[in-house]
């Protein structure tokens, strides 16, 4: 995808495994605002998994944090992750990483690390003061509660009830978590959780807060499903409703696998093409291995409701999809390769295809994870032709190594491709065998998105992902129209090529013309990058004024953004059915509301 490889390309360094353990972050404010607890969640006699949480008890918002302990000689801290540690002699520093320095009132967050030796920390110091928010040092938090049982059950309703914590000065009340969010605080051991949805998974477990306002770690998780409603998802028709889940969505994004469970999305798609492998040296290769298949996730985080241990076969995001897959056997999950920033290394794969497949191959189908995936999707930008990097490897490169990864995978799998949809005449639709190469693809995704950006800083301002042509398009041949039509004169078949929605905007700053056509000084401000912004922030910080082309626009104060809404969508999905398309992919889930109306809008009206 372009999109996400622009954002990407920055982010690369933050998301791969731990380089070093070596802090940037700084302490900001006084400790009474804040806790730091200690717990040790796994201890296996050679090693432990020791945990932090911090809390932010006061009223005013933390914007980083920075922990100091003192383990006694033998103790160290092997690995670490959510945090950067170092050390000098026997004492020890965490700091916050760039993404989870910002605790708002009563927010708390953890990190964790594992360690050789048997000691445990003392003098702990929280921003310099002392661990607890007091002047007393060493009071433990409370320990977990039992994991509830529940009761009760109805449509809407369900009885919660767990046995006490214990804490060496007393447990003052627990929170409730329905899915890792705190839903109510009881002085009691039980809640009764109502306003519920009828046939629908929730996910309880519940910690103690003690006489000073400590929090201890969760319980076990109680899964539940109200009666009523359904225990399948609805139908999804005969075509295809895939969505592209990022590895680093994970990060600063906090976008969880599990987040496809509780926006409905996973009920309304068909496949997930997980982004990105890796090609170098002719090879497919790990993207995040942190990332991919071992990073522990917490009950509340996870799928299953159940947190990761440290020595379970698999973790990371594989476990998180396989988790997916086993309470939606409908959707198959894709491995996709290359991208924006990992295209370059495809040249030297066409140069030997079949090798390349095997590689391909081999990692796809790892024992560790090969009930994961059902396919493998290539993304390639872009076949002889210019991406990041300039492709030499000539027209028929593409088509060959498609061929290749067809012969290796067989007749049972899934090969795909991610595809320019570049229209124009010697464009780069004619710079590679697309049509030759469809014999062996089950369906191309048209990047149909993308056509017009802030790099082109002074404009003119033109909607990225227009349907069709318009009076004063800043270059003919950048539509989906035309990109489709291209492809199946070409021979491609209708029902092979899906169409792509953007789940972002693309926007310019220093704009004065609202209709499309005006001219700019550089591009909008947004959160990750330049230009660019999830739907999600733009549907209530720009709203949509206008559309042109079957894509929104509107312009709020200098800036002015284009992205598609679910009224476009609509009439998108309607053109594709109209085309005989073989349905829609996006990029990528975490752009889309909490509760999947983009998602929504892709299924209900293809």
């Amino acid at each position: 995808m372009r999109f996400r490889n622009r954002v990407a390309a920055g982010l690369v360094t933050l998301l791969l495994p731990f380089a070093g353990l070596v802090g940037l972050a700084s302490p900001a404010e006084a400790a009474p605002s804040a806790t730091a607890s200690y717990t040790k969640p796994q201890d296996w006699g050679t090693g432990f998994e020791g945990k932090w949480t911090v809390k932010n008890t006061g009223t005013t918002t933390l914007t980083s944090w920075t922990v100091e302990w003192d383990f006694p000689s033998g103790t160290s801290v092997t690995s670490a992750w959510d945090a950067d540690v170092t050390s000098a002699g026997t004492h020890w520093t965490a700091k916050n990483k760039s993404w989870n320095g910002t605790l708002a009132p009563d927010a708390s967050l953890s990190f964790g690390f594992n360690g050789s030796g048997s000691g445990s920390p003392a003098n702990c110091k929280l921003n310099g003061g002392s661990c607890d928010g007091t002047s007393v040092p060493g009071d433990a938090p409370p320990s977990a509660p039992g994991t509830p049982t529940a009761s009760s059950v109805t449509d809407t309703s369900v009885k919660l009830s767990w046995s006490a914590a214990t804490d060496d000065k007393g447990v003052k009340n627990y929170d409730v978590l329905r899915d890792g969010a705190k839903i109510a605080t009881v002085a009691t051991t039980s809640y009764t959780d109502t306003g519920l949805t009828a046939g629908t998974d929730y996910s309880y477990t519940v910690r103690a807060r003690d006489t000073a306002d400590q929090s201890g770690p969760v319980s076990g998780a109680r899964a539940v499903r109200t009666t009523g409603g359904t225990t399948e998802p609805p139908p999804t028709g005969d075509k295809v409703k895939l969505g592209y889940f990022t590895e680093w969505g994970i990060y600063g994004r906090n976008y969880n696998v599990k987040n496809l469970v509780t926006s409905g999305s996973a009920a309304k798609i068909t496949h997930i093409n997980y982004a990105f492998g890796n090609v170098t040296n002719g090879r497919c290769a790990i993207g995040d291995s942190f990332a991919d298949y071992d990073k522990a996730f917490t009950a509340d985080q996870s799928v299953s409701g159940v947190a990761d241990t440290w020595d379970q076969p698999l973790r990371g995001n594989f476990n998180q999809l396989r988790q997916l897959k086993a309470r939606y056997p409908h959707i198959k999950v894709l491995w996709s390769f290359g991208g924006w920033t990992w295209s370059g290394g495809f040249g030297q794969a066409a140069a030997n295809p079949a090798a390349f497949a095997r590689s391909c191959h081999d990692l796809v189908e790892d024992p560790r994870w090969a009930d994961v995936f059902d396919g493998i999707d290539i993304d390639w930008e872009y076949p002889n032709a210019c991406g990041l990097s300039c492709d030499t490897s000539g027209a028929a490169a593409f088509k060959n190594l498609m061929a290749a990864l067809r012969a290796e995978f067989g007749a049972n799998y899934l090969v795909t491709a991610a595809t320019t949809a570049d229209g124009s005449s010697g464009g780069k639709i004619d710079s590679a065998d697309y049509g030759g190469a469809a014999a062996y693809v089950n369906w191309y995704n048209v990047m149909t998105y993308d056509f017009f950006g802030a790099w082109a800083a002074q404009g003119p301002t033109a909607p990225h992902s227009p349907l069709t042509s318009y009076s004063g398009i800043p270059q003919a041949g950048f539509t989906t129209a035309d990109a489709m039509a291209k492809y199946k004169a070409k021979g491609v078949p209708a029902n092979k090529l899906l169409i792509g929605i953007g789940f972002y905007g693309r926007g310019w700053s220093g704009v004065t013309q609202e209709a499309p056509g005006g001219t700019a000084t550089g591009a909008a401000p947004g959160t990750y990058e330049q230009g660019i912004e999830d739907y999600k922030v733009l549907k209530t910080s720009c709203p949509a004024t206008g559309t042109i082309a079957g894509t929104a626009y509107a312009k709020c104060g200098g800036n002015w953004w284009s992205y598609d809404t679910p009224a476009t969508i609509a009439t998108k999905m309607n053109w594709a059915k109209n085309q005989g398309l073989g349905g829609a992919f996006f990029w990528e889930f975490s752009g889309d509301t909490a509760n999947g109306e983009l998602v929504n809008a892709i299924s209900n009206n293809l």
